[in-house]
């Protein structure tokens, strides 16, 4: 996803954009609160810091959400309850505390962009990748205008990833939506699942890997 980053300490920013760059989000970062408000219209998500130069980041917030109904993850280094509950009143989705353990901030961060695309409007009924046709309504997928018979699993994985292409999807999302609970249980399943898949669509590249993250519909 499109995640803008409002953070003007150097170290932290720079390890951050590092972090999710190398998980397929696109990140840009900014230093200021007025370069916040241009800016969040271009985004899927903000991490914010409330800490900025010009102006409060709590004050960033609540201009934003005047106009906006982006999701705002609040990384900060106030991590008293005053603070806490005044940025969810304001309209956060979620705020953490810094230092921040990057396998946390993963989570939440797909956790607020499930809560916000709860409200998207519908996906449509198919979906072209390339030269591959999904049709998420009928569960038929078509390469080049072959049919390819897929298990229900295969295809309930493919309709994840269809549904937001060219988006990196969590290993946990994927387990989450297509076994009901991201378990352990099942993470071997999921590997050999998309073995499969991988194999039947015949296309190398089109569905890849995002190391240490999870898969990519798309190139």
């Amino acid at each position: 996803m499109r995640v803008l980053l409002v953070e003007d300490d150097d170290g932290v920013a720079g390890a951050l954009a590092e972090a999710l760059g190398a998980r397929g989000h696109a990140v840009t970062r900014v230093t200021r609160g007025v370069d916040a408000l241009g800016g969040h219209h271009e985004a899927d998500l903000l991490l914010l810091d409330l800490g900025l130069p010009d102006i409060d980041g709590l004050d960033v917030l609540r201009k934003i959400r005047q106009v906006s109904a982006v999701p705002v993850l609040v990384l900060t280094a106030r991590d008293d309850e005053r603070s806490t509950v005044r940025g969810l009143r304001l309209g956060a989705d979620d705020y953490l505390a810094k230092p921040v353990r990057l396998a946390e901030l993963l989570a939440r961060m797909d956790a607020v962009a499930r809560r916000a695309g709860a409200g998207d409007e519908p996906q449509p009924d198919v979906v072209h990748v390339e030269d591959l046709e999904i049709d998420l309504a009928a569960h038929r997928v078509f390469a080049a205008g072959e049919e390819i018979t897929l298990t229900a699993k295969e295809f309930a994985i493919l309709a994840v990833l269809a549904a937001r292409p060219g988006t990196a999807v969590s290993r946990q999302q994927l387990m989450d939506e297509v076994w009901g609970d991201a378990h352990l249980a099942v993470s071997r399943s999921l590997d050999v699942h998309l073995t499969w898949l991988r194999a039947k669509l015949d296309r190398p590249g089109l569905l890849g890997t995002v190391r240490g993250f999870g898969y990519r519909l798309g190139r």
